[in-house]
């Protein structure tokens, strides 16, 4: 077939970029674009749309003209996104009505605390899998038809339209024709029914939101539509989209029960495989759409970290103690210990499985003696000791849904896992192996992958699977004594910034 090549877009919290990749899943061009941050309020968090936009079809052009082919070499287009992040536009002009609401965003907080006593968390947990937190897309959806005027009439009346990231694009690449998701961000909404796989009446008139602004659900790989020709100069078909966390697991063949990926980009994501099984967590994690295909839901446990390399990017921007991530390895390792000093990196609350947005951030343990090599290191640390909350809850989990197997090795990708030093700690501290592949850019390998199924580009699952390709796998070597001093230490620091 002429068409060999799949586009990946991956518009992510910090950056959007764009992957070409062939038909073995070999990157050929990359485009890459730091995307702006807004902070409007103390734990408000904003993206502008437009620059949303305008970047995804810069970064996109990008790889393609570093691949040096033909926009009709490409057999399709699959889109991941950072979830969800809350875009409301006009359906007659495709003009957002307000900045994007960004998933850290945490003013929600209030009118979560208020639907909790109301009573609606048991039915939140057992129809979306969720818990109620400002994190999710639901209460921001809310509050822009309550605080944009004239927003709430508009939607009403069907002028609105609601979507994550994947949405927006989508809308923007088809010139307005298609107004869908997949199934694994609608059950980031907190208004997904994931069982029954359809939106929830109850939890849209809890929220007071009009189905009419609500997009279709479709399967992850899958026809959404052709990108206009005057785009990239040829039409191309979008055939797959999946929030990042779950391309992620796509691209790092965690296709089986108790196969686990943990990503690393601006926060942290742990998703565990539990198959077509809904197991209910009973330690704070969520229940999610691992992917859908054909049809079938594939269901995963995850534990969402809300900073991880966000921790790295304020060492650089906030405090100016370093000029890029990649010294942080170093000033890590010329330490022998992290000598008591502990960076609990809670600045917008804290994620799993805790689930405290009144939490706040703190480096605890400073004496005279600790300097900038300090605070770096509790910065990488925290990363691996977060991870330890996760697996600890994960394994509890599994163990009481009795799935064969457990949880095995972890699997690990992102920006920080070109850190070699991180992932030996992460190993240390998990006790168990750190496996990073050999295509680290897991979260656009997994779009692609989805994309490319629908294509014919490549040819299933299990194929997918067979090129997974190991790079460098990390061996526990720390002592049990030192483990559980520094584990211990942790705990006592994430006591001490509980709301």
């Amino acid at each position: 077939m002429s068409r060999q090549y799949v586009l990946a877009i991956d518009q992510g919290t910090t950056s959007s970029r764009a992957i070409l990749f062939d038909r073995e899943g070999r990157i050929v061009g990359t485009g890459q674009k730091e995307l702006r941050q807004h902070f409007p309020k103390d734990g408000w968090v904003e993206h502008d749309p437009e620059d949303i936009w305008r970047d995804t079809l810069a970064v996109c052009r990008q790889a393609i003209h570093a691949a040096g082919v033909a926009a009709t070499d490409i057999a399709a287009i699959g889109i991941t996104n950072q979830r969800e992040t809350t875009v409301l536009w006009e359906r007659d002009t495709g003009s957002p009505v307000h900045n994007a609401i960004v998933w850290q965003d945490r003013r929600t907080a209030e009118t979560c605390r208020e639907l909790v006593a109301d009573g609606i968390e048991e039915r939140v947990r057992g129809r979306t899998g969720l818990v109620v937190d400002a994190y999710f897309s639901g209460t921001k959806l809310a509050w822009l038809l309550d605080h944009v005027p004239g927003a709430r009439s508009a939607a009403e009346h069907g002028a609105l339209a609601f979507g994550t990231v994947d949405s927006f694009l989508l809308w923007r690449l088809t010139g307005g024709r298609v107004h869908a998701t997949d199934a694994t961000n609608a059950s980031r909404t907190m208004l997904f029914d994931i069982v029954e796989q359809t939106w929830d009446e109850e939890l849209l008139r809890a929220l007071r939101i009009p189905p009419s602004v609500l997009p279709e659900v479709r399967d992850c790989s899958g026809s959404f539509g052709i990108a206009d020709p005057e785009l990239f100069g040829a039409a191309i078909p979008i055939l797959g989209i999946a929030g990042d966390q779950q391309a992620a697991t796509i691209g790092q063949a965690c296709f089986l029960p108790g196969m686990s990926k943990s990503t690393y980009g601006t926060g942290c994501f742990m998703l565990v495989n539990t198959g077509e099984r809904f197991v209910a967590s009973r330690n704070r994690l969520l229940t999610t759409v691992a992917y859908r295909l054909d049809g079938r839901t594939t269901y995963a446990l995850e534990g969402s970290i809300f900073v991880a390399g966000a921790a790295v990017q304020w060492l650089r921007d906030g405090l100016g103690i370093i000029r890029s991530a990649a010294e942080t390895e170093e000033l890590a390792r010329d330490l022998p210990d992290n000598e008591g000093v502990y960076l609990v990196p809670a600045f917008t609350g804290l994620g799993a499985p805790h689930w405290d947005p009144d939490a706040r951030g703190a480096i605890l343990g400073l004496t005279r003696d600790s300097g900038v090599a300090h605070i770096v290191r509790a910065a990488l640390e925290s990363v691996a000791y977060q991870t330890l909350d996760l697996v600890d809850a994960m394994t509890a989990d599994m163990a009481a849904a009795t799935l064969d197997g457990g949880l095995g090795g972890l699997r690990v990708d992102g920006g920080m896992v070109v850190n070699d030093w991180v992932c030996q700690f992460l190993a240390d501290i998990l006790n168990r192996p750190v496996e990073r592949p050999a295509v680290v850019e897991t979260t656009a390998l997994g779009a692609a992958y989805l994309a490319g199924l629908a294509a014919g580009v490549y040819a299933s699952l299990p194929a997918v699977a067979g090129a997974w390709r190991l790079e460098r796998r990390f061996e526990p070597g720390l002592a049990p004594e030192q483990r559980e001093r520094l584990v211990a230490g942790w705990r006592q620091a994430v006591r001490r910034v509980r709301s």
